[in-house]
């Protein structure tokens, strides 16, 4: 994807300056659009052809709308195309006010064209991909649609289908799922597919609130209501008023917090802490969770009544392991959104070779490691496609060899550069490892100091397995001596030599192993 050919609005009181930097934009290869004051670059902005528009270069002092309040509007209307403000002082007081009211840039008059054009590219590369931004745009004002939702897995389609019916409703949603496979973004297509899309979808991760502060974030607090309450607190269910509260990870909550959420589903009314009278709240509920509830009932650690309150309408979320069908789309997705982001716009394709690999994983993390992975692959890549090399943990735990990104650890043992006799036979052959002495990660030609932390299934390997493999390493790196070996592991000679009767490897080296 190239970043030229953009469309850019440049905003000045001033017809010379004006007339400038329309010909230094077009100069640049984009296509300048011109406004002579705010009021003017706010209507534009608002109407039909705002959504062309793919940056914005705004003077900062104007009459009527100064360039302040073109910011501070277009915040207000959500409206989040990249500006680059231009000011005839530098004052850091300007440029924080600028950039406090929404501008990612700032030059000052006149400007240098390659300091502009620096700046547009720059600032093109974050907004490249107007499907991407749409689609940002779409989840922060509550309009997202199931269209919206990139799948081809008849699974996937089933969980649209479900999510479409649950929608034209205000039913309690319960969406059960794996870590990364999307929970929020079925719930925010909900929203946008109800009565109440464009109204607030407010998230919140109940595992990652303090204990103490559970009651006082959800419900709210009086000022006052305990100690360093010093001002009144709205909570997240008065702030979804009207809209939608999505509650992630609902089955952390605290079991006082689970009461008091039962019974602002029954009443439909909330206590905020230090209330005189309870509080009546227009709300739409979706939960989530990665756990099966049910097993935290019968633990006793979820109260069973409120299960079956927010258990109305369950959607369960495949893992992306059993919807292959997606892993080829979402991946030439998230590399045409980094490609841009990271200023790689030669990286356009991936190889077959490389989708049938990614299929073929497991992707215990779902489809947040798959975003993430793809993000790394684009990082390395050096070429016009991505490769199986460009992806090596994901190629190590499918059995391929991915040498080419892969730290290596020099090997000291090598006949050229270690003369020193062999202290341990069982480990350490002629400057080579034995077949019994390297674990599965070094069997498979993975380079020597690479160690795996997946297993052949796509689950963390066993704490005991993955400290084996590492003493043995150590013993390879270090010829056998055993004082260095437990420094560099950190722990004393007495801890190594129990460790390496408990793995057996005592057995393997004998008793010449060097001090």
């Amino acid at each position: 994807m190239q970043f030229s050919s953009s469309k850019i609005l440049v905003v000045d009181d001033d017809p010379i300056q004006r007339r400038l930097l329309q010909e230094a934009v077009r100069k640049f290869g984009h296509h300048p659009r011109t406004a002579e004051d705010g009021a003017e670059a706010l209507k534009i902005m608002t109407g039909p052809e705002g959504s062309e528009i793919d940056l914005i270069i705004l003077d900062m002092v104007m009459p009527e709308v100064d360039g302040i309040g073109v910011l501070t509007q277009l915040r207000q209307h959500r409206i989040t195309t990249p500006v680059i403000v231009q000011t005839a002082h530098g004052g850091i007081e300007t440029v924080v006010s600028a950039m406090n009211a929404g501008a990612q840039d700032f030059v000052v008059k006149p400007v240098a064209p390659e300091r502009l054009n620096v700046s547009i590219r720059n600032l093109l590369k974050t907004s490249a991909l107007e499907d991407e931004i749409v689609r940002f745009r779409k989840k922060a004002s509550g309009t997202l649609t199931f269209a919206d939702i990139i799948t081809h897995s008849p699974a996937m389609e089933r969980v649209i289908d479900l999510g479409k019916r649950a929608a034209s409703s205000n039913i309690p949603i319960l969406i059960e799922g794996e870590s990364g496979v999307g929970k929020e973004l079925i719930a925010s297509a909900i929203q946008g597919a109800g009565d109440r899309k464009s109204k607030p979808l407010v998230t919140v991760n109940c595992g990652a609130i303090p204990e103490n502060l559970v009651e006082s974030i959800l419900f709210g607090h009086e000022k006052g209501a305990f100690t360093g309450a010093a001002d009144k607190h709205i909570g997240k269910f008065q702030e979804a008023h009207g809209g939608t509260l999505f509650l992630d990870e609902v089955g952390e909550l605290p079991q006082d917090a689970q009461v008091k959420l039962l019974r602002a589903l029954q009443e439909n009314e909330i206590d905020p802490i230090g209330a005189k009278r309870p509080i009546k709240v227009d709300f739409r509920l979706i939960s989530a969770t990665n756990r099966r509830l049910i097993d935290q009932v019968k633990e006793g650690k979820f109260r069973e009544d409120l299960y079956y309150r927010l258990n109305v309408f369950p959607i369960w979320i495949p893992p992306l392991r059993d919807r292959r069908e997606d892993i080829p789309a979402l991946a030439r997705h998230f590399l045409a959104r980094f490609a841009a982001e990271e200023g790689k716009p030669q990286v356009a394709s991936i190889t077959p070779e490389t989708v049938g690999m990614l299929q073929s994983y497991h992707w215990p993390g779902n489809i947040r490691q798959l975003e993430n992975a793809v993000f790394r692959a684009v990082v390395l890549c050096d070429g016009a496609q991505l490769a199986p090399d460009d992806f090596p943990q994901v190629a190590a735990a499918t059995g391929q060899t991915p040498d080419k990104h892969s730290v290596r650890a020099p090997n000291p043992l090598t006949p050229k550069e270690d003369n020193q006799p062999n202290h341990e036979p069982g480990v350490v052959r002629d400057g080579n490892a034995p077949e019994n002495a390297v674990s599965t990660a070094f069997e498979q030609g993975v380079p020597f100091g690479f160690m795996r932390n997946l297993d052949a299934e796509g689950h963390v390997r066993k704490l005991v397995d993955v400290e084996e493999e590492l003493i043995r390493a150590a013993i390879e790196h270090y010829s056998g001596r055993m004082t260095e070996v437990a420094k560099r592991l950190g722990i004393g000679r007495s801890t190594l030599y129990r460790k390496l009767k408990e793995y057996g490897l005592d057995e393997e080296g004998g008793s010449g192993a060097a001090a």
